[in-house]
């Protein structure tokens, strides 16, 4: 093992991307497929040499700078792996390009669930192929997230830090977590994660079968879940023979894209804090609370008008599709409730898809699969303005809730507002490049949010009619596939990457 702590961490991503390639080709044999089946199984083959051959030749490596070789790593993951990975894919589906095939693999790596195809023109084993490297980019995010960007207070730690993004150390466990080299960290949380969030998605797995899915569909959406990327091979829950028994399992599981502590390697942090005390969880109850409340209350007006208070059925429905619709786009999932519809036909609000973009922007929570601007910087945001009422009120007063507040309200509102500004910045420079390649506004404004907020489904319900992302055109691909990068390496860690004191020996 220690051999193996030596070896680049974008190394064993390839080995790994390699290996994850015979599982397509083991489902592609059992099917009859055999052509796609020999893909993956080529693919996996060639580059899994190749991964071997350059672990040899790289091993003896030294890194001069870690933490900048790692956020490097991250970018290249993100980046240049799913070339690798959009071989097999290029190969098994006629009539595609290989720049396509990459841009499917950067949108299901980076969690953001977007697609080119339709889904009865994908084979089912790449279908298969496709939530695989989405579940794996969700892995990633949250290893990653523990192991590299908390010590370097990035990726929402520190907005609980209160330290400078970039150069800070957050405090793992009671000790400097830079004591322990980026490898052995990197090992320990793998270790620590993976039998939690493989577990978690064989349990829904086993759950939506026995619902009424397939076995490749409940396969799909359990790893989608888990990985909140809405990769679905039947369209969304539409096509789903689970129901809503199967919308209440994803729902039950999309809670652990709300907070980093119901994963093991999450619970260093704040670890002496109560469940019901956490900041995140108590912000994602209030808005799948509230905002379906609020919905359901439009909906009531809405039966009143048409003389259908009456229909009870109707009724809970609606809200359960929007309760289901809010947690699944708040994660930035994605999944759209098959209640969705009636609901918005019931309620006779238009365009209630803007009310999605928003929770999607919101996001879920540090260091999960979720994407956007995150839950905890949303807290810390909340209870600045809460703080700064008080004192118009009583100028006098003190703030209390002992000396973590306050840092959270003060250089932890901060850094929240800055990253804020940020993201908004991003989503305005991203719509500007889309209508430049002659993108209209409502296009150009859905594209950017759902790619920076990484929630690919986001297109098909924000404007009044559905976006669809085939009909977007080269020049505009590659602007998004930036976006969806930026959106899941966040922008702090992009200019901490520009830092010259990370290139300075």
């Amino acid at each position: 093992m220690s051999r193996l702590h030596q070896v680049p961490f974008f190394v064993i991503l390839m080995g790994i991307g390699a290996l994850a390639m015979y599982v397509p080709a083991v489902h592609g044999y059992l099917g009859r497929d055999y052509a796609v089946a020999r893909a993956f199984f080529y693919a996996g083959t060639l580059f899994l040499m190749a991964a071997a051959l350059l672990a040899v030749a790289t091993a003896a490596n030294r890194p001069t700078q870690p933490a900048r070789d790692q956020l490097l790593t991250l970018f290249g993951a993100f980046t240049v792996l799913p070339m690798m990975l959009a071989v097999p894919f290029a190969e098994a589906v006629p009539d595609t390009t290989f720049p396509r095939a990459w841009w499917e693999m950067v949108s299901s790596l980076t969690t953001t669930g977007a697609t080119l195809f339709e889904p009865e023109r994908l084979p089912a084993t790449v279908h298969l192929w496709r939530a695989l490297v989405g579940w794996m980019g969700g892995f990633l995010v949250l290893v990653t997230a523990v192991a590299i960007l908390a010590p370097m207070n990035l990726g929402g730690f520190e907005v609980l830090t209160g330290a400078q993004a970039g150069r800070g150390i957050a405090v793992v466990g009671g000790h400097a977590s830079r004591l322990v080299s980026q490898s052995e960290r990197i090992w320990r949380h793998t270790v620590t994660v993976f039998p939690a969030y493989a577990g978690l998605t064989l349990i829904l797995w086993i759950g939506l079968i026995m619902a009424g899915d397939t076995a490749l569909v409940a396969a799909c959406h359990a790893m989608s879940t888990l990985a909140t990327s809405g990769i679905s091979p039947v369209g969304g829950m539409s096509g789903s023979g689970a129901g809503i028994g199967g919308e209440a399992l994803i729902f039950l599981f999309l809670i652990f894209g709300l907070s980093r502590r119901l994963y093991p390697a999450g619970r260093t942090f704040l670890s002496g804090q109560a469940f019901a005390a956490d900041p995140e969880l108590r912000m994602a109850l209030l808005l799948v609370t509230a905002v379906p409340a609020l919905l359901f209350l439009r909906h009531w007006v809405g039966a009143l008008e048409v003389d259908e208070v009456s229909d009870t059925g109707a009724a809970l429905a609606a809200l359960w599709g929007t309760v289901f619709t809010v947690m699944s786009f708040l994660t930035t999932a994605g999944f759209e409730s098959v209640d969705w519809a009636e609901a918005r036909a019931w309620s006779g609000l238009a365009t209630p898809g803007l009310i999605l973009a928003g929770l999607a922007v919101m996001g879920g929570g540090v260091a999960t699969t979720a994407g956007g601007v995150k839950l905890l910087r949303v807290y810390a945001l909340f209870r600045h303005g809460e703080r700064e009422i008080e004192r118009l009120i009583h100028p006098n007063s003190v703030g209390g809730a002992g000396a973590e507040a306050r840092r959270l309200r003060r250089q932890g509102a901060q850094m929240a507002w800055i990253f804020f500004m940020l993201f908004a910045l991003s989503i305005a420079v991203t719509m500007l490049a889309l209508s430049l390649t002659g993108l209209d506004f409502v296009a150009s404004t859905t594209f950017a949010v759902a790619s920076l907020s990484t929630t690919g489904p986001l297109s098909s319900v924000t404007a009044g009619t559905p976006l669809s992302w085939a009909d977007i055109d080269g020049a505009a691909r590659i602007i998004l596939a930036a976006a969806m990068v930026l959106g899941r390496l966040e922008t702090l860690a992009i200019i901490a990457l520009l830092n010259p004191d990370f290139w300075r020996s």
